[in-house]
């Protein structure tokens, strides 16, 4: 379904990469990064778990998330990564944990899967129906596989974390992806630090190996089983399946003297550089699946391409993702509250 939220989408970039906007975001980004990647208070051995369920049932009660302690524990812990890998390359040396490396393996099986599970021959050209196997593979299995990668303390976290995982892949039912469901992996990773399962030290490691695992398998199930974007808002969607992956992205680009914003659109950069910078295999993925110009189909990533520095960018994006996707009823609507990412609302 194509849904239309941005009124006067140049006048919005205006505003979100405007200097006064973002200085605010910044400062807080940095506090956050002072703090913990998630709230990390969870007696575990004492805790009750439970599996996530709905809360939203209109778009009235966007204001309530907004105030909620998952909205703040999630923001918190994007901000918080997004602080940690600025400047850093995908490629570089960083602490692998063990428990970071066995949820990197974990993801690599996933695209194993994808490959035992090929697409079936049907007469409609998008959503092909081998996606729901792969999803049922998931669903049957995850907690399992999560417990492998886990100590076992961590066990009886295990149902309500794997729901996270889980909607993290897309919808089998409509057998489309979106934002909604990069939130909910990203909601999967904030409760692994939630329980202490992974640490602040893991936090470069979760963004740029795990996180980066994680693009190269959904853009596979993109592709491989034709699916839909969920709740698109077309020629002026930043991307149709991803925004988080364009923030952290973003902050790794901050500071770079040879890559800046105007470089991007460039095929031979995002070509020469993906394997480095999360940002420009987003943009080398447009590239691949795209045609025409490019100024047509991603006007505001190519509007994005006129701002000056990374900061702005980075900061940009941080405020537009909190207006344009946490902020949107066809995308929050559908994420699922639980004892490590409640309803109920934050203190102070």
């Amino acid at each position: 379904m194509f849904i239309n939220v941005v009124s006067n989408p140049h006048s919005l970039l205006i505003l979100l990469f405007s200097s006064r906007s973002l200085r605010g975001l910044t400062e807080m980004a940095e506090a956050t990064e002072k703090e913990t990647c998630a709230h990390t208070d969870i007696v575990i051995e004492n805790h009750e778990f439970n599996v996530p369920t709905k809360e939203l049932s209109r778009a009235e009660h966007i204001p309530d998330w907004e105030k909620s302690i998952a909205y703040r524990d999630l923001t918190g812990f994007i901000l918080a990564v997004n602080e940690s890998i600025k400047g850093k390359k995908i490629r570089d040396e960083y602490l692998i944990s063990e428990t970071v490396q066995k949820l990197s393996d974990l993801i690599d099986k996933l695209i194993g899967w994808v490959d035992e599970i090929p697409p079936t021959d049907q007469p409609q050209r998008f959503g092909n129906t081998a996606f729901r196997d792969f999803y049922k593979k998931l669903k049957d299995n995850a907690e399992d596989e999560i417990k492998a990668c886990l100590d076992e303390k961590y066990h009886k976290a295990v149902p309500e974390v794997a729901v996270y995982l889980i909607e993290g892949v897309g919808n089998s039912t409509r057998i489309d992806y979106g934002t909604g469901h990069e939130l909910s992996f990203v909601a999967f990773l904030c409760c692994l630090f939630k329980i202490g399962a992974l640490s602040e030290k893991d936090a470069v490691a979760v963004a740029l190996n795990i996180f980066e695992k994680y693009l190269k398998l959904v853009r596979k199930l993109q592709v491989t089983y034709r699916m839909e974007p969920a709740g698109s808002q077309g020629v002026w969607s930043l991307d149709d399946f991803q925004f988080i992956a364009f923030i952290w992205g973003s902050a790794q680009l901050i500071g770079h003297k040879r890559i800046l914003p105007k470089s991007f659109v460039k095929p031979e950069i995002a070509e020469g550089f993906s394997k480095d910078y999360m940002f420009l295999g987003c943009i080398q993925y447009i590239n691949q699946v795209k045609t025409g110009p490019f100024a047509e189909h991603s006007n505001q990533l190519w509007n994005i391409s006129a701002v000056p520095h990374w900061e702005k960018v980075n900061s940009g994006l941080i405020k537009m993702y909190k207006a344009e996707v946490l902020a949107k009823w066809p995308v929050i609507q559908h994420f699922l509250f639980g004892s490590l990412l409640p309803y109920s609302p934050a203190e102070g």
